[in-house]
């Protein structure tokens, strides 16, 4: 009987420990390693919000949300859509369900026990865990070279997966320190940069030191000529929230091309300027400004706060309804990269073929958000990580059956 072909995965995130599970499921034996002491640490963190695994909008707008779609990316989440991932951890005990914004959940709210069952099964399938491995690329001879606690260690599995993360939260894992070691074997990466990430605005003093961590909600954001309704937070230092981080692309693009970003926020996107002038046209009476705009526009304090930030509030509606309608925002820049959700960047999809496979470097596969694709929050980061992992165990399978075993 012909022993079983050997891989390695690099990275116990969600893309490694699901490509682990496929890989082990036909049969092969696997061992994934990570330098981290306990694995899926930001998949755990997700959790902590309520691990929106994906999203149940139709499977066309769902693609849409990638800011590129290259061919083994789509071919990916066509393979391993929405609903796949949906069957799957409701098979973990999950129980799935779709909130209201669409958005699909486990039925606990939390990460945890998923997680606990998924590493049970990874272990029944025999799946051997590596903690602590830090993977330093190759020896001379080409085996995989790993600095642990007991020394310098290395492997020389029939092939090898990588599945490194970004480099958010690098506290959690995924620290991007893999560049250096395959932009040393040729291999082109796009330069990482923050996603889904807060922005720098300077507030003044009065401003944020009241308004701090109040949401803007209902609001639509426009950035260029992209917009996105959603809700957004004050921060101290600027924004953060859903709208922001659909226009992640957009907005680092314009603080690429000239170092800011001129942005709009409508806080009442629901009515139009010439319905919105008309409520304002209405008499104050003795009312507060505050008082007028709350009942008569349906602004929050902090929605009235944002807009005198801009200066005094005029009287006259023709003038208020369109500040209103386009509070002009100045965004400074981006906050770093280990404050980001997720990073954009990462090996360039021409690097790889249609298996996952790295183009220089035969039988090395990538898959997660150490490839280059970008996405919002609201479940699309996670099933683009299930599915390229996936994709990636298949690659190797492929591979396997072509060289005669």
């Amino acid at each position: 009987m012909a022993e079983p072909r050997q891989v390695a995965i690099v990275g116990a995130g969600p893309a490694g420990l699901f490509a682990a599970e496929r890989l082990a499921q036909a049969g092969c034996a696997v061992t994934i390693h990570d330098r981290m002491p306990s694995p899926a640490r930001k998949f755990l963190m997700a959790g902590r919000g309520g691990l929106n695994l994906t999203h149940s909008e139709p499977f066309e707008a769902f693609l849409s949300r990638y800011s590129t779609l290259p061919p083994q990316l789509r071919g990916a989440l066509e393979a391993f859509p929405p609903q796949a991932l949906r069957d799957w951890a409701d098979d973990l005990g999950a129980d799935t369900f779709v909130g209201s914004s669409g958005r699909v959940f486990p039925k606990s709210l939390k990460a945890s026990p998923l997680l606990r069952a998924w590493l049970a099964r990874l272990d029944q399938l025999g799946v051997t865990i590596r903690l602590r491995h830090d993977w330093q690329g190759w020896t001379e001879d080409g085996a995989l070279a790993f600095r642990t606690s007991d020394g310098e260690q290395t492997e020389s599995p029939d092939a090898t997966l990588l599945a490194l993360g970004g480099a958010s939260w690098s506290r959690l894992g995924a620290d991007g320190s893999w560049q250096g070691v395959l932009a040393a074997q040729g291999v082109g990466i796009a330069p990482l940069q923050p996603s889904n990430a807060g922005a720098h605005v300077e507030w003044s003093e009065h401003f944020s030191s009241r308004f701090a961590g109040q949401p803007l909600k209902r609001i639509a954001l426009r950035i260029g000529d992209q917009g996105k309704r959603g809700e957004l937070v004050v921060t101290r230092s600027g924004i953060e929230g859903g709208a922001l981080y659909a226009l992640s692309g957009a907005l680092r693009a314009e603080l690429d091309r000239t170092g800011s970003a001129a942005a709009s926020i409508d806080l009442r996107p629901d009515l139009s300027e010439t319905e919105l002038s008309a409520r304002l046209a209405r008499p104050r009476g003795s009312q507060s400004a505050s008082t007028f705009l709350r009942k008569t526009a349906g602004l929050s304090p902090v929605a009235i706060g944002l807009l005198r930030e801009a200066g005094p509030l005029p009287r006259d509606a023709r003038e208020l309804a369109p500040r209103i309608k386009a509070m002009s925002l100045h965004i400074t820049g981006l906050r770093g990269i280990d404050r980001a959700i997720s990073t954009a960047g990462g090996v360039a999809f021409d690097k790889i073929d249609g298996s996952f496979m790295l183009r220089r470097l035969p039988g090395v596969f990538c898959a997660g958000e150490m490839l280059d694709w970008d996405a919002p929050t609201g479940g699309y980061l996670l099933q683009a990580c299930f599915a390229t992992g996936l994709a990636a165990a298949e690659g190797i399978l492929a591979r396997f059956q072509a060289e005669g075993g």
